[in-house]
């Protein structure tokens, strides 16, 4: 056999059942999307011509798979644990997500928050081997041939980050590829978008992090951040190139700084297929949550007053997410805006003092507030009391803020006081689950943005519901893809919010859980995809060349499912042919 050919490309529109090159012998154990590593059986050794190259014990996967996680369990600590899940991916793809699918919730905390973030911090003294595509000013004019040269070609979702807003951790320079790594991870393992169709890209325009700058190990562009015109420039050039290269791809903006956040994501909102999960991911995660909430209160969210204390992208993009579902609720846009209150550093974001432009949106007229008459009246405290606040979420990075008299105030405006601590990582968050369940005699609706674990009060254990924007983006991109959308919809991020909030069980509702568990990952991003994909049918955006441009006036639902059914990689060998 000269060489070897994998062809399982695909078959019906946007299936993947498999992979084509064309390599032979060793070559092929270099190549972690079809490497087998020791399971590759007698046959398929001789067919390869890989015999004499892998020691002659043959291994299943499900064997291999139990010695990685013996090797998992003898690390020191979840970096170190990180490492190796990485390595594993770099030599062999579908063992790698082979173990994380043993154990979703343990290992979503190590592929991604809150590990993630160390990994981006050490990045450049961890460094292993390379994944995706670094641009910087000196190459930036080169994107287009870059993209070109990209060993996969059939790409359909790119998570790109400008490296400046990591999680709670801020400017990491070149290392904020690791967020983008662990991102397409739970894309692949939520929505089975298979890995060889996704690729993480680094915007590297600089970095103000002058530890970073004076490690003389730093592996990214040495300068000061671009800003202004230049840095508008960049990101231009890099849109054009990608939008050229990968006409039908998704580009998810990750991680970056506020004000550009909404910038870029309205800048190219109809040139690109994009949305900024930040935003709109946030947004329609804690939009789940307060759903399901509703559930258990036996309310109408046009009930609620909602104070989003944060008003940074994510919660800002929480704020639009009410707001949007208020107005498909049946009320005016004004109406909504008046139950949805932002906090900053400064108290109630009104339009009396200079304002970034995305905060603007929901800053209330001072007039309407006749109890702000001072700047020391400007509290979160005051504000619970004074527009009788039922909902109350989080996204400050402030720990402790939500204290036992800010839950109280809370408390006296609902009997089940809904209380979100979303800030990432988990020491960042407002306030503990426990300690709003003492304080509340377990009354309050808990739901926090990074893992805890259960907490008893009364005899009765509460699961806590993570708020994990995995819950989301996976099934959103997967329902973008199936369905060939060329533009992102507002509506997406709310037909995603309604397939989570639906997820979460009668018993879970009677329980007051609000989320459902990380285990059902696989299941609620394809419910997510199967609901956004239909608001993408309803809508008439889908492109000329895939199944639903002729009927996207008649909602071919079953056949929408089955493609979505079929796009879904599971983490199994292929076979040879």
């Amino acid at each position: 056999m000269k060489n070897t050919n994998y062809d399982f490309n695909h078959g019906e529109f946007g299936d993947t059942t498999g992979i084509a090159i064309n390599v032979k012998g060793p070559d092929i154990l270099r190549y972690n999307y079809i490497s087998k590593g020791t399971a590759f059986s007698e046959g398929e050794r001789e067919q390869l011509k890989l015999t004499g190259y892998l020691p002659p014990r043959i291994k299943s996967l499900e064997e291999q798979v139990e010695s990685s996680l013996n090797i998992i369990d003898n690390k020191k600590n979840d970096i170190e644990r990180f490492i190796y899940i990485r390595g594993l991916f770099d030599r062999n793809v579908v063992l790698a997500h082979a173990v994380i699918a043993t154990d979703v919730t343990r290992f979503l905390s190590i592929i991604y928050t809150p590990t993630v973030g160390l990994a981006c911090q050490q990045y450049s003294s961890m460094f292993r081997r390379a994944n995706g595509i670094h641009l910087h000013p000196g190459n930036i004019d080169k994107t287009e041939d870059i993209l070109k040269n990209y060993s996969d070609d059939d790409i359909r979702v790119a998570v790109v980050t400008d490296n400046q807003g990591i999680l709670g951790i801020g400017d990491q320079g070149a290392g904020g590829i690791a967020i983008c790594l662990g991102k397409l991870m739970l894309y692949t393992q939520g929505a089975g978008i298979a890995p060889w169709h996704c690729l993480p890209i680094s915007l590297d325009v600089g970095t103000d992090n002058t530890e970073l700058l004076n490690d003389p190990n730093y592996l990214g562009y040495r300068q000061e951040r671009l800003t202004g015109e230049n840095y508008l420039q960049f990101i231009k050039q890099f849109s054009k190139a990608f939008k050229n290269v990968f006409p039908n791809a998704l580009c998810q903006w990750e991680d970056f700084s506020k004000q550009n956040a909404f910038t870029i994501r309205d800048a190219y909102l109809h040139d690109l297929i994009s949305f900024n999960d930040d935003i709109q991911g946030t947004g329609s995660i804690a939009l789940a949550g307060i759903l399901a909430a509703m559930k258990v209160k036996k309310e109408s969210m046009e009930d609620q007053i909602f104070l989003v204390h944060g008003a940074g992208a994510g919660g800002v993009g929480i704020a639009e997410q009410i707001h949007t579902e208020l107005m498909e609720q049946g009320l005016s846009k004004e109406q909504a805006s008046e139950k949805i209150f932002t906090l900053d550093s400064q108290g109630v974001v009104t339009t009396d003092r200079e304002l970034e432009l995305y905060k603007e949106k929901f800053a209330k007229d001072i007039k309407s507030l006749p109890w702000l008459k001072t700047k020391e009246d400007n509290t979160l405290l005051n504000t619970i009391k004074n527009e009788k606040v039922t909902v109350l979420l989080g996204t400050s990075g402030q720990p402790g803020t939500f204290t036992k008299e800010i839950v109280d105030a809370v408390s006296q405006n609902t009997i089940r006081p809904v209380i979100l601590p979303l800030s990432n990582p988990t020491h960042k968050a407002e306030a503990l689950p426990k300690d709003i369940y003492e304080w509340t005699d377990g009354q309050a609706l808990v739901a926090t943005g990074s893992p805890f674990d259960p907490v008893e009060h009364d005899g009765k254990i509460y699961r806590i519901g993570q708020m994990n924007n995995a819950f989301v983006f996976p099934g959103v991109g997967l329902g973008i893809i199936a369905s060939g959308a060329k533009v992102v919809l507002p509506s997406f991020f709310s037909a995603g919010a309604h397939a989570v909030a639906e997820y979460v069980t009668e018993n879970e509702i009677k329980n007051g859980i609000l989320c459902p568990p990380l285990e059902k990952l696989r299941d609620v991003s394809v419910k997510v995809a199967k609901y956004v994909g239909t608001e993408a049918i309803k809508g008439g955006v889908c492109n000329d060349d895939c199944p639903f441009s002729e009927f996207k006036h008649n909602n071919d639902i079953d056949r929408l499912n089955q493609i979505i059914d079929g796009m879904c990689w599971n983490s199994e060998y292929f076979s040879v042919k």
